[in-house]
């Protein structure tokens, strides 16, 4: 490397890392626009600058669908941020989604040079720029969809996908790829799975998901919605009907509750009602919209997940004075992005560490107060994290009107228990060779969540990707 290049990496890295534009706090936790404005030019061409093009780029090995990460922003250095974005749907066909959702902290920015001796390139924040670009280029007609030549035409052998969540999508854009004629199957009115129903308009606005969808529809994905396969249809009918192959990817969307006394009561929810009944039926218009929802004052939320945060998050925008989020470790133990759990705490949510609930008490039949238990922590458990051990004679109530419990979720049996011979494991989740996908009923490859349990969208993308070749060589050869 000659000295003119060595100064200019040096440059790069004096730059700090770009902050990213934000709502004010206290107007945000009222109302359910993006919390992250996303950065202008001048913010991302900066952030890009930081980028070092690393000879062995160990931020691609970080990220489990494989992006191109240094070409990328090696492309956004020089300005061509359309090129910039047609290298990253190479690997990844939902660009807008992940740069908002994925855990980048985790994976690939986690991997970054940088990182070792300051703040990593904020990858993410790029490649979200990068797929926001085109939107406000569409929306202003300077430019056509991606994919608006028109619906491709597929005519390779027909492909089920059973379930439209990030897995199944980025299976189905994959094959579709490829040729296949591809039909995704969903079981709620909408398309996206928990992109949909999960993850809030605050984090991941649902136009964002809908246009996403669209492109892969260009792509030649048909999408069924309304079709719950295990009911409507069993995987029998879907073979019969000339499918060659079928990839399950359903998710884990059975909620877990505590065993406590009182949750039976009215204003009790899981998350995965509470925010489905928002994100999905928009009960925050309510009653413009049809679907109610609980709009407690004082509310306890159970857990110390991206889940609960995002479920503290809405409570405080449905009109709660008081959120309480109770979890029963301390904050460093908590499995939430450290983004989420500062926004949380931007948005005064009131946390209460070291603390599980034993009792939620009601009046009427209505949640009235939930009782709790102070925790102190332990020897590490098997997930590496000190097991939280409970101090006798410290309970204490906390006066709430509504309870939303989110503290894990497990795979919905419908389909699997209407499957003879489909292997699951001790959780019920379906058994799947890694990375293959494969099941133990041939023709059959499942991944994501209801393989993994619940992970990040990112993961489960990954899943189809993987199941995506598996399932191409399987067509073509004939070997399982």
């Amino acid at each position: 490397m000659d000295d003119k290049a060595k100064e200019k990496k040096l440059k790069r890295k004096k730059v700090d890392r770009v902050p990213m534009p934000q709502q004010d706090p206290l107007k945000r936790n009222k109302n359910f626009n993006e919390v992250a404005l996303g950065y202008s030019k001048k913010d991302a061409l900066l952030e890009a600058s930081r980028c070092i093009q690393c000879k062995n780029p160990t931020c691609i090995k970080g990220c489990p669908v494989g992006i191109d990460i240094k070409s990328f922003i090696g492309l956004m250095q020089e300005k061509k941020f359309d090129e910039a974005l047609d290298k990253i749907r190479e690997k990844n066909g939902l660009p807008a989604i992940c740069g908002r959702v994925c855990p980048q902290e985790d994976q690939c920015e986690k991997a970054c040079i940088l990182g070792i001796r300051g703040k990593p390139v904020a990858i993410g924040r790029l490649e979200r720029y990068a797929a926001d670009r085109e939107m406000k280029q569409v929306e202003k007609g300077l430019k056509k969809p991606p994919g608006s030549e028109g619906i491709k035409k597929c005519t390779k052998e027909k492909v089920a996908v059973i379930g439209s969540g990030p897995a199944g999508l980025t299976c189905g854009a994959e094959l579709a790829r490829l040729g296949y004629r591809v039909t995704i199957f969903e079981a709620l009115h909408k398309p996206g799975g928990v992109l949909v129903y999960g993850i809030p308009e605050f984090r991941l606005p649902k136009e964002i998901v809908r246009r996403e969808i669209e492109y892969l529809k260009r792509l030649g994905v048909n999408i069924e919605v309304n079709m719950v396969i295990g009911k409507v249809l069993s995987l029998n009918d879907l073979f019969d009907m000339g499918f060659k192959v079928i990839f399950i990817s359903t998710g884990a969307g059975l909620p877990v509750f505590m065993g406590i006394p009182g949750e039976n009561l009215n204003g009790v929810y899981s998350a995965n009602e509470y925010l489905t009944r928002s994100n999905l039926m928009k009960a925050y218009k309510f009653p413009e919209s049809d679907t109610p929802i609980v709009k407690g004052l004082k509310v306890a939320v159970i857990g110390g997940g991206n889940v609960a945060m995002d479920s503290a998050r809405t409570a405080k925008r449905l009109g709660a004075e008081h959120v309480y989020l109770v979890y029963r470790r301390s904050e460093k133990e908590m499995p939430a992005r450290n983004e989420e759990i500062e926004h949380a705490k931007e948005e005064r949510i009131e946390f209460v560490l070291l603390a599980n609930p034993v009792e939620v008490i009601g009046k009427d039949g209505w949640v009235d107060k939930i009782r709790c238990i102070k925790m102190e922590l332990g020897e590490p458990d098997d997930s590496g994290r000190r097991r939280p051990v409970p101090i006798r004679g410290s309970e204490f109530d906390i006066d709430v009107d509504a309870v939303v419990v989110a503290i894990g979720q497990m795979p919905n049996p419908l389909l699997a228990s209407a499957v003879p011979g489909l292997e699951l494991d001790k959780r019920g989740n379906i058994k799947a060779e890694p990375v293959t996908g494969k099941t133990s009923l041939k023709g059959v490859f499942a991944g994501g969540d209801i393989v993994t349990g619940a992970a990040t969208v990112i993961l489960a993308m990954g899943a189809g990707k993987d199941a995506a070749v598996a399932m191409d060589k399987y067509i073509r050869t004939g070997k399982w």
